[in-house]
C-alpha cells in the first residue's frame, strides 16, 4: 500500500513518470503494472443507448443490443467480479412504457452475467423516467454508493442533479446542467476520509472537461478527491470518445460511447484489472482505447 509517504505527491510521480506511449492502433499503453493475477476485474461500458429506433447521424440504436451482446460474451468468458455501467444505458422513448421496454431489453442482456452490477444514471437515463424507476428496474438501490473491491475502493458517483439541487427526471432538465449536490459532495468527503485504500471513482458526466459534458461544480469535486490523497483514476462517460487527462496526479479516463456507429466493428468496452498495490490496467475492445497504469509508492518504481 502507500505506507506513510505522501500521497498525492506519489500518485503525480506514478502518472507523469509512466511513459505512456501512443501506439499506431491508438492504444495508450505503459509498462505492464505485474504479472500476477489482477486481484479483481471490473467491466465497464457506457453511453448504449439502446432504443427500438432507427439511427440517427453516427447513432445506431437497434445496432446496440448486437454490441451489447458481443460484450457480455466477452465479460463471461472474462470472469469479471463486477461490472459498471457508465450511463445512458437506454434512449430516449416516446412514452414511459417503451422506456421501460428499452430498458427491460437492455438490462436482460447484463442480467447474463454472474457477476455483480451497478449503473451509473446518466442523463438520458432519467429522460422518460424518474432515478427510482430506473433504480428499482436494475435492482440497485442508490444512485451513489461506495464499495471496496481488489485492495481498492470503488465510487459510483450521480451528477444528474440540477443546479438548484433538484434531480433529473422526466425532462425537467437541460442536460449541460449536470451537478453534484452539497449533500453528495458531504457524503463523499466523509466515505473516502473513513477509506485508505487506492480509489477509483466512476461517474457518467466528465470531471475533466469544462465544456457542455462537464460536470458545472466539477472543481468543487476535484477538490475533495484531490485532498482525499487516495484517488488514483477517475472513469467517465458521456462525450462518447476516448480521451485521458491528468489534472492534479489524478487520472480522468474518458471511455467510447458504444452507440457511435454500425455494428459490431463500431463498438466499445473494456475490462479494468485492479491489483491490491495500486496497479491498474484498462484492456480496452473495439473502438476503446487501453491504458497500463503501475503502482506508486514504497517498493514501486514510478515507470
Amino acid at each position: 500500500m502507500f505506507g506513510h509517504v505522501d500521497r498525492r505527491t506519489s500518485r503525480r510521480l506514478f502518472l507523469q513518470g509512466s511513459s505512456l506511449l501512443l501506439l499506431s492502433n491508438g492504444r495508450l499503453l505503459a509498462d505492464t503494472p505485474t504479472d500476477a493475477p489482477p486481484d479483481a476485474l471490473v467491466g465497464l461500458l457506457t453511453d448504449v443507448h439502446y432504443a427500438d429506433k432507427p439511427a440517427a447521424g453516427s447513432r445506431h440504436y437497434r445496432d446496440s443490443l448486437e454490441k451489447l451482446e458481443e460484450a457480455v460474451e466477452q465479460f463471461e468468458r472474462s470472469d469479471p467480479k463486477l461490472l459498471i455501467e457508465l450511463g445512458d444505458l437506454i434512449d430516449a422513448g416516446d412514452t414511459l412504457d417503451q422506456e421501460l421496454a428499452h430498458l427491460a431489453t437492455a438490462n436482460a442482456q447484463l442480467a447474463k452475467l454472474r457477476c455483480q452490477r451497478y449503473f451509473v444514471l446518466g442523463n438520458h437515463c432519467v429522460d422518460t423516467l424518474t432515478k427510482s424507476e430506473f433504480l428499482t428496474a436494475v435492482g440497485q438501490t442508490h444512485s451513489y454508493l461506495s464499495l471496496d473491491q481488489g485492495g481498492f475502493h470503488l465510487v459510483i458517483l450521480d451528477a444528474c442533479f440540477r443546479r438548484d439541487g433538484q434531480p433529473y427526471g422526466r425532462r425537467n432538465f437541460e442536460w449541460t446542467d449536470a451537478n453534484v449536490t452539497e449533500t453528495e459532495l458531504g457524503w463523499l468527503q466523509a466515505d473516502l476520509a473513513r477509506n485508505s485504500l487506492p480509489v477509483v471513482v466512476f461517474i457518467h458526466q466528465r470531471l475533466d472537461d469544462p465544456g457542455p459534458h462537464g460536470v458545472r461544480n466539477a472543481p468543487q469535486v476535484r477538490k475533495v478527491l484531490e485532498d482525499s490523497g487516495n484517488v488514483v483514476a477517475v472513469f467517465q462517460g458521456h462525450s462518447h470518445h476516448n480521451d485521458l487527462r491528468v489534472i492534479e496526479g489524478i487520472a480522468y479516463c474518458t471511455l467510447a460511447a458504444m452507440v457511435e456507429g454500425a455494428a459490431p466493428e463500431s463498438s466499445g468496452y473494456g475490462l479494468l484489472s485492479l491489483w491490491g498495490d495500486g496497479s491498474l490496467m484498462l484492456e480496452g475492445f473495439r473502438r476503446q482505447s487501453s491504458y497500463r497504469w503501475p503502482a506508486a509508492g514504497p517498493g514501486h518504481s514510478p515507470g
